[in-house]
């Protein structure tokens, strides 16, 4: 019998992913500077962006799929890497966790999340949400010694299990139902077999729809969310705030619209009051925090709310609108946490948000950037924030769902309280105390990237949306 090598053409990107991120946890033995490991890793996720243009198609029968759809996907995650990396440099430092392996795992976190994308079978699936987010852990209890940093990690390690137990579960029923995990092949069978009031799938899409949901931190699933992003170490709530989420979104979209969209009408039911209800909870809880990193966590949560709503249209112009905001939310949330990056030096760790009291006085560019993030992610024109919002409504309103729109945008106006009263404390208080900035040309180039993305996107939307369109299969 001859033994056929299989084409690994598409897996490309994800196979040099794997051997850099490997060379990056060997070089650590070798190079003192920890800082020429993050310029490695930057270094290594270009070479990995370089591959995406030879390496669209499928492998082993359809189970990994490389095409627009995750291409722009893995776009996001390694601008997420690139913005992570340099805004850590200085930081871990600081915060004395200058560790060599912390730049592997946010390699190996990043592949899990392509895997995840690129993912045409449901074992794939679930083999890149574990690397994705077992890296993901380790990373949020980086800080050892600081008890908050390992309350963050166990909470979010053991939700992260209940969610793999929804995937597994309702992987299984859909398997024992139609006989295969392939999503094509599933959403042939339902089709076929005119399954689509059978309570057995509809009970298997509510687990998928579960464990998604944790992923991507909305209500109700959302209770590790806050102690999470406050407990881990800046830079990667950061992270965490941008690749699973969107990771996250990008398994939905391929689940939801190409294996279960048979049953569409069933899962836009059970989406409809979850996005509510994060919309809800995300904006009115954030208005009573002190911390802006936990202000910053249910504002998190808000934003998988709105993304939500392109899902729930079920177009193609929903999923580019939920696409396009997904990276438009990149730019401006970390951009947010450079900032506030910025603010922590030697025994001043500069979260609370009473922090930001005349920081216009002091430091009038940091000031000038916290300011144009925070419009952003309010959504007032003409910031990115504000045209990805217009494409996500305008998306769901034509897709009926113009009761929905209304009430995203009447939270989307309380949601102007919290990061107004930001803008507020930095201009219109005295300061309380000298805060000396942690500056570097590493946060310099990041901030420099976040600014002009939410600037020219804000201006220049269309060839963003248009490219998200294209992407979509």
């Amino acid at each position: 019998m001859k033994f056929m090598i299989p084409g690994l053409r598409p897996l490309t990107p994800e196979i040099v992913m794997t051997v850099l991120a490997l060379a990056i946890l060997l070089a650590d033995l070798v190079i003192k500077r920890k800082e020429t490991l993050a310029t490695l890793s930057i270094i290594c996720v270009f070479v990995v962006a370089y591959t995406f243009s030879g390496s669209l198609g499928t492998a082993f029968g359809g189970m990994f799929i490389s095409d627009g759809y995750s291409t722009f996907f893995k776009i996001v995650f390694i601008l997420n890497v690139i913005l992570t990396v340099l805004i850590s440099v200085k930081y871990i430092a600081i915060e004395k966790v200058n560790l060599g392996e912390y730049y592997g795992l946010i390699l190996f976190s990043t592949l899990g999340m392509m895997i995840m994308a690129s993912a045409g079978d449901l074992i794939v699936l679930y083999l890149g949400l574990e690397l994705m987010a077992l890296s993901t852990y380790i990373l949020a209890g980086f800080i050892r010694y600081d008890v908050k940093s390992n309350e963050a990690a166990i909470k979010y390690f053991l939700l992260g299990a209940f969610a793999s137990a929804f995937l597994l579960y309702g992987t299984s029923m859909i398997y024992g139902l139609t006989g295969t995990t392939n999503l094509a092949a599933i959403s042939e069978y339902i089709n076929q077999h005119g399954l689509t009031g059978n309570p057995v799938l509809t009970l298997a899409m509510v687990f998928l729809v579960v464990a998604f949901s944790f992923k991507i931190a909305a209500v109700p699933f959302h209770m590790w969310t806050p102690d999470a992003y406050e407990g881990a170490p800046t830079s990667i709530t950061a992270f965490m705030s941008v690749g699973p989420k969107a990771a996250g979104f990008a398994v939905m979209g391929r689940v939801l619209l190409h294996a279960l969209y048979p049953i569409k009408p069933l899962w836009a039911t059970v989406l409809i009051p979850v996005a509510i209800l994060t919309m809800g909870v995300g904006n009115i809880v954030a208005i009573s925090q002190t911390n802006i990193k936990r202000m910053l966590a249910y504002s998190s949560i808000a934003h998988a709310g709105y993304a939500l709503l392109g899902v729930i249209a079920g177009t193609a112009d929903g999923l580019a609108s939920m696409m396009t905001y997904l990276l438009i939310y990149a730019f401006m949330n970390i951009g947010a946490f450079a900032v506030i990056i910025m603010l922590r030096s030697e025994g001043f760790k500069g979260d609370m948000i009473s922090d930001y009291e005349g920081l216009w006085h002091t430091h009038p560019l940091a000031a000038s950037l916290m300011i144009v993030f925070m419009f952003s992610l309010t959504g007032i024109p003409p910031t990115a924030g504000f045209m990805g919002k217009f494409y996500l409504f305008a998306s769901a309103i034509n897709a009926g769902y113009m009761w929905l729109v209304i009430i995203a945008v009447i939270f989307s106006a309380i949601s102007a309280y919290f990061y107004l009263r930001i803008v507020m404390y930095m201009c219109m208080r005295e300061p309380r105390q000298t805060v000396a900035l942690s500056t570097s040309p590493s946060i310099g180039l990041a901030l420099a990237i976040t600014l002009a993305g939410v600037i020219v996107i804000g201006v220049l939307p269309a060839q963003v949306v248009n490219l998200a369109r294209i992407a979509f299969p």
